[in-house]
């Protein structure tokens, strides 16, 4: 008899049970809402892009009125798990002031996002789960500003063992972004060149309301701090817009900036035919990447923006997040530095001086022309700068690869 057949009279053999698919952990982002949308929208992108590498995802926000504006795909934790278009992802309303205990265990990976702290309460539970020994400790795990800076290489992936306080005897390890494979990379989607390459710009815009322009014209973003001298730049558009007789289109982000751009254009009269602004409405994160493929020109604020600017492969001018002691200064010329092509003549002398004009760090470029003339260069620049970083491991999978090497689940 083989060895596999069945003899008559006995009960067949059942088949082997699968093999159990073990529970993918669970991490913990913590997000504190400082006063601006970046923070939220970094933490929402890389809550998203986990659950999409399989893992389950918490994203704690303090900020609950903004959570439901911009991640509102995100279901509450205390929901049921009835909406299934952001599986694996879950929100928790927290109050960093009160130091609230929520009542959940904390996770296998906790990451406390751009030096949010986590709460005492939470610490403290994450330190009597480590003496219990029953688990692994959680992975602690610091994500810091994006920056261009040298300390950053020398920076990331340093543990900082914690000697006193709640959380005494474990560890937190720094992890930073940034723009070389010495750091933690950048956040990116799967697919994103390939959606990029499929989009339909005039069929977005239509959606809009924007009908197709009867000439070319330029379409210029704006996404800015308040204090971005709008007026300036508009005035140095329509000029060059007059002098080379291509209309730029002003494509401005829901706020402030709008009101501002209506009544300069009201009080110059002589720019109205060459200078047209579009008040957009609130955008979904996808829709400002709609945004940016959309324009020739972006001119986008913080970090999770600068990222998105990149990723687009166009001409951009990004705004920093303005400190009182000017160190966002250097942070802006480590960037202008790490990006290729941006040291040639051409970009150094023509559109240097605009980068440092729009973040008030250097006199406002008066009497010459908006830097047109070195699209084509500007263009190619961006282009390779969105090529090599498309080579680096995009920061979900190398969080996850970080935490297996320390211990954690990966």
């Amino acid at each position: 008899m083989r060895p596999n057949s069945h003899r008559p009279g006995l009960p067949k053999p059942s088949a082997l049970p699968e093999a159990a698919q073990p529970e993918p952990p669970l991490w913990d982002v913590f997000c504190r809402v400082v006063d601006n949308y970046g923070d939220l929208g970094m933490c929402r992108r890389l809550a998203l892009h986990l659950a999409a590498q399989g893992q389950s995802v918490r994203l704690w926000v303090d900020d609950a009125a903004l959570m439901q504006r911009m991640a509102s795909e995100i279901p509450p934790a205390d929901e049921t798990p009835a909406r299934t278009h952001a599986a694996g992802v879950r929100w928790i309303h927290w109050r960093a002031e009160h130091d609230s205990w929520c009542g959940h265990e904390p996770a296998d990976v906790v990451i406390e996002a751009l030096g949010c702290q986590l709460p005492q309460a939470y610490l403290h539970r994450m330190r009597l789960r480590a003496e219990a020994g029953t688990c692994r400790p959680a992975v602690w795990i610091n994500l810091e500003y994006l920056s261009a800076q040298a300390y950053v290489e020398h920076s990331h992936g340093l543990p900082s063992p914690q000697a006193s306080g709640p959380g005494r005897g474990l560890a937190k390890w720094f992890y930073f972004p940034g723009f070389t494979p010495q750091t933690g990379g950048l956040l990116r989607e799967d697919l994103l060149l390939q959606r990029r390459l499929a989009f339909d710009t005039l069929a977005w815009l239509q959606v809009l309301g924007i009908p197709s322009p009867a000439a070319p014209e330029r379409r210029v973003s704006i996404f800015a701090y308040p204090q971005a001298p709008l007026e300036r730049l508009m005035d140095s558009l329509a000029r060059s817009a007059r002098a080379d007789g291509c209309p730029v289109r002003l494509m401005l982000t829901q706020g402030p900036l709008q009101e501002r751009a209506s009544r300069w254009l009201q009080d110059h009269a002589w720019a109205q035919s060459t200078l047209r602004t579009t008040e957009l409405p609130w955008l979904s994160s996808e829709d400002f990447d709609h945004l940016l493929w959309a324009c020739d020109l972006n001119m986008v604020r913080g970090e999770d923006s600068l990222v998105r600017a990149l990723w687009a492969g166009r001409p951009f001018i990004w705004q920093l997040y303005p400190q009182r002691d000017g160190a966002h200064a250097g942070k802006l010329q480590a960037f202008w530095d790490a990006v290729p092509g941006a040291d040639g003549p051409t970009l150094h002398a023509s559109v240097m001086p605009w980068w440092w004009a729009w973040n008030g760090l250097g006199p406002w470029p008066g009497g010459a022309a908006f830097p047109w003339s070195a699209e084509d260069a500007w263009s190619q620049a961006a282009q390779q700068s969105c090529a090599r970083l498309m080579r680096q491991v995009p920061l979900a999978q190398a969080l996850m690869h970080f935490v297996a090497e320390r211990g954690g689940p990966g």
